[in-house]
This record gives C-alpha cells, structure tokens and sequence, in this order.
C-alpha cells in the first residue's frame, strides 16, 4: 500500500517525510527532487524566508546506489532559518521556574491560531502556528517529484499554470493545453501562458505589496497521459474525483477546486446538451474520444481517457504587511494581530504544491491498480490493461447511416430559454438558433492520447 507522511515545524530543524509502498527498481534523481524544491520558492510575490531558505533533500533510507529496494524512503530537508529561531524552538525542556519568553497570544485572522487554540488550549500560539504552516509544503513537494519519476514510466505528465492573480484573469483558462503550459519559460513569474496578462497581475502584486495588502487567485493542473478507467465506483467517497479534489483542498490557502467546467458551467446555467461531452472516435478510429472536455477527464469518480483539468482557487495570504485587528488571548484586550515577514502572492509556487498533490494522488491510484513488487511488474501490468481495453473496441467503421433527426427539444440549446408555447404570456418569441453542424471526430493528439503499447500484444481479431 502506497503511503507517506510528513513532520516538522516551520522554524523547526527541518521538515522529514517518509514514503512507503514503492517497487523496487527506481531509480530516483535527487537532483530532479531540488529542482523541484527550487520551484517552490519562486515566483513575483514571495517572502524574504525564501531568500533565507535554499531547500536540498537528504536522503536517509530507501535508496542504494540511487535505486529504490522496496524499503520506505526517508528525506530530510535541513530548515537553515532554525538558526535565527533556536531559543523559541528548542526541543529541550525549559529550565526550572523559567517561562517562554516572548508568548505568541494575538491570534492572526484567516490562519489556524485561535482555531487550534480552542482545539489545544495551547497558552503561546506559536505551537499552533508553527504546525500549519505552508513550510510543510517543502516535504510535499520533494514527494511529489519523486511520484513524477515513478509516473513518467507509465507516459503521465502533469503541469500547473496561473490563470488568476487579483482581479487579472485568463477569459478562457481551458483553452490552454498541456503542451502550452509545459511551455511556459523558467523566467516566467508567474507561470501565466499569456505574457501580456502575466505582466498585469506582476503589477497587482507590486501594488498589494506597497498597500501592505495580500492577493489570492487561481491554478489550474492538467494532466496528460493518465490511462481509462482508473479510479473506484463501489464505494462512495473513494472515487478518484474525490481524492484529487481532497488533495488541492489539503493545500494551505486552497478554499474551492473545480474538476474541468463543472462550477463555471453550473453557474453559467448551461443546460444538459451542452455541459456534457458527446463521445465519438478519434481520427485513426483506434480509440474514442470527446467532442470537448468540460468534465475534466473525470466522469463518476473515474478517469475517461481524456485529460485531467483542476482548478484550484487559492485565498490572498492571511499575514499582512498592515494586519488587521484581533483580540489577546491572555488579557482579553482588543490588539493588531501580529506582522512576521510572509508573502503578498503564493502563485505560481502553489501550483507547483497542486502539481505534486495530484502527482502523488495519481501514483497511489495507479500503485493501486497496476501494484507489482518491481517496476517492470507494474508496468508489465498497465500495458495489459491498456492492450484489453484496445481488444474491447469495436471495429473501425467506413461507413455510417445517418443519424435519424432528434425529436424537437422543449428547451432552445442556445439560450437555455423555454420554447414559446410555455412562455408567459406577452412575452417576445426567440429567434430561431441557427443549425448547428454536426462536431466533427475529435482529433488525436500527442497530449490527449493515452498511449496504447501495441508491441506487447498480438492484432485485434472480431469475430462476427
């Protein structure tokens, strides 16, 4: 069973992390997992720690040669910061008759401390603080790289890009594919596709910043190559669409996930005939596909062969450079709550946490799936199950008869308005929408194709 968890503090020593349940045969770049750390730290917006901080992950356990051996892996990654905080963060006890000096006891509103402090009757908010913090994210991130690796053997690839930094948003998010967001440059600070809005939202956040003021905004992850039909159905909270969105919602700051259109499309009012996605077969008439992609690759809590699309909405940072006003724990008097250093924008670094969360998501439902002691196992076994879902399609088909003509709808599929006989009186008839023509096969390309291993198995034979 795949697994992994986390400790540390935010100015502790260091954060470790643990993960269990890999095969055995991988071989795991370290170089890759600091590559990814570094993202973390970047982008217009973040705080001085990360000029303090230069994540490395040491590894413990797990690992011989650089190959994993089936055995749980162990990371550490040393906090550089505990420097500045060893007498807040000692682990030894204090001296008899000697108190904590300089107790945290004004509660900062949108973090957790006067939440935890209900929950720990904690008396110095520090012990609240310092536990959910988004330094944890470091940990999650070096988990996430290392589920990249292991991924990469079964043809996943997953990438995140901004689509929203204070009131500067993308039009058409779902317009960007994956290709384009893997194309996004490492210079780019802010990992928006369009480079004209990036320079927008970089001045929003320069203007956050000097108001001592914080901005949210949005993420979006997509993810190619993931195989049909992973995921459960049997059990109610176990679908794949459940645990993706769990995941992102785990995010510090994340407060909603939408699974492709589904809330802008709910809430643009579009009726059944046009949020779901009509299915058809691709071009070579080797696989089917959709027309569009609203679901997000997600339809009843498992995968369907196209693309994931997630959107996370992230909350602007609760620190701010002017806080707003709380009341002391201890006295009971109305106070500013407290102004450490901190970010005035998280993106694009949480969409670098959001890639790692669904990496790691994605690596426990295909461990799950395909299992296997090694990796030549596993993947001896997703390639199995791709050649059986191939050997289940039905022949290509040269000619069809045309389709009969649909009943008249009772509802106009343009406007989602009700058809005249139903309307109230005196109000105006609707125009007539124009024909719409019939979609045509939804094309094949590198990015949307699951990869079908033909050379492991033998043609397809239908029998009539």
């Amino acid at each position: 069973m795949f697994r992994y968890i986390t400790a540390g503090e935010s100015h502790g020593k260091g954060l470790t992390l643990i993960i269990d349940g890999l095969p055995a045969g991988l071989t795991i770049d370290l170089r890759r997992i600091n590559a990814e750390l570094a993202r973390r730290q970047e982008g217009h917006g973040r705080g001085a720690r990360q000029k303090i901080e230069r994540d490395q992950a040491l590894v413990f356990s797990g690992l011989r040669f650089g190959e994993t051996i089936g055995a749980p892996i162990t990371l550490h990654i040393p906090n550089r910061d505990w420097q500045n905080h060893r007498r807040t963060m000692s682990t030894e006890p204090l001296p008899k008759g000697s108190t904590v000096a300089d107790p945290m006891t004004v509660p900062r509103p949108g973090h957790a401390d006067l939440a935890g402090w209900y929950k720990y009757g904690r008396r110095d908010l520090r012990d609240i603080w310092e536990q959910s913090s988004a330094r944890d994210t470091a940990a999650i991130t070096a988990a996430g790289a290392i589920a990249r690796q292991v991924l990469a053997h079964f043809g996943v690839r997953v990438v995140s890009h901004t689509i929203r930094v204070g009131k500067a948003g993308m039009e058409d998010p779902d317009a960007v594919t994956l290709a384009q967001a893997e194309a996004i440059p490492a210079r780019s600070k802010l990992r928006c596709t369009d480079t004209i809005l990036e320079k927008v939202m970089e001045s929003q956040v320069d203007r956050a910043s000097n108001a001592g003021d914080t901005l949210g905004g949005a993420f979006q992850v997509l993810a190619g190559g993931v195989a049909p039909g992973l995921g459960r159905i049997s059990h109610t909270g176990q679908g794949l669409d459940a645990k993706l969105t769990a995941a992102l919602m785990a995010i510090p700051s994340v407060k909603g996930v939408e699974i492709g259109f589904g809330v802008r499309g709910i809430l643009a009012g579009l009726s059944g005939r046009r949020f779901h996605d009509p299915i058809t077969r691709d071009a070579g008439q080797t696989r089917f596909a959709r027309t569009s992609n609203r679901a997000g690759g997600l339809e009843g809590g498992l995968t369907n062969g196209e693309p994931l699309r997630l959107t996370a909405y992230v909350k602007p940072i609760s620190t701010l450079g002017k806080p707003l006003d709380s009341v002391d724990i201890a006295s009971g008097r109305k106070k500013a709550s407290e102004s450490p250093r901190s970010d005035v924008c998280i993106l694009p670094s949480a969409g670098a946490v959001g890639e790692a969360v669904v990496l790691l998501t994605l690596l426990e439902t295909y461990l799950e799936a395909f299992g296997g002691s090694t990796i030549e196992d596993a993947v001896a076994a997703h390639d199995a199950y791709l050649a059986r879902i191939e050997g289940q399609l039905p022949p290509a088909v040269e000619r069809r008869r045309p389709a009969p003509t649909p009943a008249p709808s009772t509802e106009d599929p343009e406007t989602d308005e009700l058809p005249v006989e139903v309307r109230d009186a005196g109000q105006p008839t609707p125009a007539s929408p124009p024909h719409s023509p019939a979609p045509e096969p939804a094309k094949t390309t590198a990015e949307d194709a699951v990869p079908l291993r033909r050379k492991v198995y033998g043609p397809i034979i239908i029998k009539r």
